[in-house]
């Protein structure tokens, strides 16, 4: 994983009764945007963390970044589902869902 700082995260609970976890990364303490990240949850609480399978980008966010990418010349955007999800019985979804949110990334 590789993330920038104000990146999102979402970790994933384990436990029934445990709901997921956001926050965003505040610190890169990895060299090339590899952790350890400083994450400051919703809760107010940061933590030094090292993520895990358990932990997921923000997709909403990294598509973002696209109309710009677009605009310097990009033709070409890839998208890992593995850095999205972690249920590879969820992976029709998440193409559906990107693909509806890719086609509105050219609408005004």
């Amino acid at each position: 994983m590789e993330a920038a700082t104000g990146d999102r995260i979402c970790i994933h609970g384990h436990v029934v009764g445990h709901p997921d976890r956001h926050g965003e990364i505040v610190e890169v303490r990895g060299a090339r945007g590899e952790p350890p990240y400083m994450v400051r949850f919703e809760d107010g609480q940061t933590t030094l963390m090292f993520p895990g399978p358990d932990a997921v980008a923000d997709l909403d966010q990294a598509l973002s970044a696209v109309p710009a990418q677009l605009a310097g010349g990009f033709t070409t955007i890839c998208v890992k589902p593995s850095q999205f999800i972690d249920d590879t019985a969820a992976i029709g979804a998440f193409c559906r869902s990107l693909a509806a949110k890719a086609a509105s990334l050219g609408e005004s």
